[in-house]
């Protein structure tokens, strides 16, 4: 069974940094395309960062230059380093990843509100 564990979410004031980490189990992420979304009440999800296999990656025009994903193969991780927030941010986050197969896992979202 496929898990995909977020955390490191919360409360930041704009201009603040956050960093999201998601767990993988059940699923190898080195043979994986892993990533971001997020989503706000209604709305759909959009992609915020996503890193493929053979790594190239992908950003969302509105976190680029304040964003950074980053995985680690040792520990079947997934992270993003979010600098200089701003009040747009505020979403519910989500890990998201595509195997081989190309099923999509979904983890259960954290929250991030930047607000002063």
């Amino acid at each position: 069974q496929v898990q995909l564990v977020e955390s490191g979410g919360g409360l930041v004031q704009p201009g603040g940094s956050l960093r999201l980490s998601c767990a993988g189990s059940g699923i190898i992420f080195s043979l994986s395309n892993v990533g971001w979304y997020r989503q706000v009440s209604d709305s759909g999800r959009e992609l915020v960062a996503l890193t493929i296999t053979g790594g190239g990656t992908s950003y969302a025009d509105s976190v680029k230059g304040r964003f950074t994903i980053s995985r680690d193969y040792g520990k079947n991780t997934v992270s993003l380093q979010m600098d200089n927030l701003k009040p747009e941010d505020t979403a519910a986050y989500y890990c998201y990843a595509r195997d081989f197969r190309n099923q999509d896992f979904w983890g259960q979202g954290t929250q991030i509100t930047v607000s002063s």
